[in-house]
């Protein structure tokens, strides 16, 4: 009966007890036993004893006899089919009597008493598989370490370290096969088989006897080393396998080689009777890859030099030139080669050899070039190109943004320290003079004049409130209406600071007014004098003969400290002014040229909508790089009632490098009364130009009166060139210095 898994095998504590066969550990010094089974074919037995065919073996091993077991030869022809249905009562009484051999042959010899391993190794034939077979894979990794402890009973402990079983099968039902495999009754068989491409095939089938518990002595003590043997034949077998592989692979790239060099050299030859002077491997050229160009030095002005060198570049030479030192092949003949990486760029290769110096092979001062195929066209690369230069012009712009933007930071830093400098200087002279000023005052300054003014109190500091009396008797102001006071303080530093209007006092002895006045904080002298009205509308002052009035304050910030901190107020205060100037200014330049800005576009626009009658664009903002429709209106020109109308454009003042557009057919317009034609604006382009033809190749013309159509292009990585404007006088100059302009006309 066929191995019929139930459960998962890959548990490692299962036993099988169900099965025809049991897996016992054998103790020793065997530590890894390593089965690899492939291609498994599973098949239905039967339980009767297979014998043993007459023919010669299959190669490998053929299966020990064990003694005490007898071979029984059976009719396998016709009874296949019918003992495929044996009960289970008949098998268990197979499975008894095989025991009871066992036991036979386990009393004669003490030295077979254990189950073995045996392993046949064989070779399939194609033919005996089945269609409806199928494989089954079975990896088995099996990994034991047993420990011997001889007790008196003679048991056996083991330490099954790890187990790995690892399965791959199908559920799906094998049919029996046209041949049965042979296997060994008492213990478990396996075969080995290779099939007709290589591989090996391995197929297992098993049958179990029952347990002995008896005590077998000590012939379970020696390891089975037929079994290792045979586990280590099969990795020979299989390093083996791998070093012919090995060996295949490397006598196959020598046979590429030869074909390769064989190629080589009719290839050689070919070019040689031919009279060429280089060939090319491999010989249709594609981008992006290794190719090898080779010159016969004999045929070339090169014949003498020792050394040869080739110079080239690509797509007409604009795209990455190369310099290589060529090397002199084995080939037969005088051929020298070097090896090129061809770009994903290029559509041609051209190149030229010289010697390093000055003798040059250039194919009679036509070049040597090489198509290349799969890539791209000349169109392509040329849109390449500007891509590239766009993209280079950027690069460059933003280094020169940055250099500018660097230089422009270095130079508002120089300018910055340059103004503080100048600004601390300024505050410093500011300072001195008015140090000189206020030294001046505070000679003239005194705590009261009796007869004309007073203050209470007398002790006083910077922000309290004192009373300031005047007696205007015998004064200017003796008859005024009203008196006030106009005041300051530190020689008028900061101009009126006290502006208080008087009123009359109780105090006798004259006609006293007073006012209260609060000190400003940084005072070190009052200044005031005293009018008949406020600030703007008085008439009549008492100013003490022109020297005013001033009063010191006695409890005054030392006068150091003052100067100090007035020397950094002024200083703050002039950069102040200075960045609020700078900032007018800039703001002032934005605004301009904003405005600029906007009266150009608003005059372009106007200039573009005023034609759009007859032609305008979509986008009106026509940008390089970009997809533009022009929208034509022939009711409206010389070309009204034309059947067709064709449009021709090109670029830059008709002077673009790609020439003209092809012309292209005008179709109706969605709104019905225009006609339209799309184009794509080269990114190198900073002008459109076009007119209107009533066909393909010509006819009548609308040219805007021989003046032709253009619109402007915005973002173009090329700028038109300026307009050379001279002066009549200029040109006349060279005449006028020489002889009259009648003159020079007659000669």
């Amino acid at each position: 009966m066929a191995l019929q898994p139930q459960w998962p095998v890959c548990c490692r504590t299962t036993t099988l007890r169900n099965t025809q066969f049991r897996v016992k550990p054998h103790l020793g010094l065997f530590s890894r036993v390593l089965i690899c089974i492939s291609d498994y074919l599973k098949r239905r037995h039967k339980k009767s004893l297979i014998p043993k065919s007459k023919t010669s073996t299959p190669r490998g091993f053929a299966p020990r006899p064990l003694v005490g077991t007898s071979t029984q030869k059976k009719d396998q022809s016709d009874t296949k089919e019918k003992e495929v249905g044996i009960s289970t009562e008949k098998e268990d009484q197979n499975d008894t009597k095989e025991k009871e051999a066992v036991e036979t042959s386990s009393s004669g010899k003490d030295t077979v008493s254990r189950s073995r391993l045996t392993a046949k190794i064989f070779t399939t034939e194609s033919q005996t598989a089945e269609a409806e077979s199928m494989s089954f894979a079975t990896t088995v990794d099996t990994e034991y370490n047993i420990k011997e402890m001889r007790t008196g009973n003679e048991e056996y402990q083991h330490d099954l370290r790890s187990q790995h079983v690892k399965v791959d099968h199908s559920d799906e039902i094998i049919e029996n096969v046209a041949k049965t495999d042979q296997f060994n009754e008492v213990g478990r068989q396996v075969a080995f088989g290779n099939d007709q491409i290589g591989r090996t095939t391995i197929a297992e089938k098993a049958s179990t006897v029952g347990e002995q518990e008896e005590n077998s002595g000590t012939t379970e003590n020696n390891l089975d080393k037929d079994d290792i043997d045979e586990s280590v034949e099969v990795l020979n077998a299989k390093n083996t396998m791998i070093e012919t592989e090995d060996s295949l692979l490397k006598q196959r790239e020598e046979i590429d080689a030869q074909e390769q060099r064989k190629r080589l050299e009719n290839l050689a030859d070919q070019n040689f009777s031919r009279g060429n002077k280089i060939f090319v491997i491999p010989e249709v050229v594609t981008p992006d890859q290794a190719i090898k160009v080779f010159l016969n030095r004999s045929l070339s002005a090169l014949a003498t030099e020792p050394d040869v060198l080739i110079m080239g570049a690509y797509n007409g030479w604009r795209w990455k030139f190369f310099t290589e030192k060529m090397k002199k092949t084995n080939l037969e003949g005088d051929w020298w080669s070097c090896e090129l990486h061809v770009p994903k760029e290029a559509y041609r290769v051209d190149f030229v050899f010289f010697n390093g110096t000055n003798i040059y092979e250039n194919n009679d001062y036509k070049d040597f070039s090489v198509s290349v195929k799969g890539g791209m066209d000349e169109t392509k690369f040329e849109e390449f190109l500007l891509e590239e230069k766009k993209k280079e012009l950027e690069r460059l712009a933003a280094e020169e943004n940055e250099k500018k933007r660097l230089a422009e930071e270095q130079r508002q830093m120089e300018a910055e320290k340059a103004a503080i400098e100048a600004e601390r200087v300024q505050a410093k002279a500011q300072v001195e003079k008015r140090r000189q000023g206020l030294h001046h005052v505070m000679k003239l300054a005194s705590q009261s004049a009796h007869d004309v003014w007073q203050m209470e109190p007398t002790l006083f500091e910077g922000g309290d409130r004192i009373k300031l009396y005047y007696n205007r008797s015998s004064r200017p102001l003796a008859h005024a209406s009203e008196i006030w006071i106009h005041g300051g303080h530190n020689n008028w530093s900061e101009g009126l600071s006290i502006v208080e209007k008087l009123s009359r006092s109780e105090k006798v002895d004259g006609d006293w007014w007073c006012a209260d006045v609060v000190v400003p904080g940084r005072a070190l002298v009052l200044d005031w004098v005293f009018a008949d009205g406020p600030p703007g509308k008085a008439v009549g002052y008492d100013n003490n003969n022109l020297k005013d009035f001033h009063a010191t304050v006695p409890k005054s910030i030392p006068e150091e400290l003052f100067w100090v901190e007035e020397e950094h107020r002024i200083f703050r205060k002039v950069q102040e002014d200075r960045k609020a100037r700078e900032e007018a200014l800039r703001k002032k330049i934005e605004k301009t040229e904003h405005m600029k800005a906007e009266t150009k576009e608003r005059t372009m626009k106007m200039f573009l909508l005023s034609q759009k009658h007859i032609v305008y664009t979509e986008p009106i903002d026509v940008r390089a790089g970009n997809m533009v429709t022009i929208f034509y209106n022939p009711s409206n020109t010389i070309l009204n009632g034309k059947p067709e109308v064709w449009f021709r454009c090109s670029f830059n003042r008709w002077t673009h490098p790609n020439g003209p557009l092809p012309p292209q057919k005008m179709v109706l317009a969605e709104n019905g009364s225009h006609l339209k034609a799309t184009v794509k604006v080269p990114i190198d382009a900073y002008m459109m130009d076009f007119v209107f033809s009533e066909r393909e190749d010509g006819g009548l013309y609308d040219n805007r009166n021989q003046m032709d159509y253009h619109i402007p292009v915005t973002g173009s990585i090329a700028k038109e060139p300026p307009m050379h404007i001279v002066h009549i006088a200029v040109e006349m100059a060279p005449i006028a210095k020489v002889k009259s302009l009648a003159e020079c006309l007659l000669t």
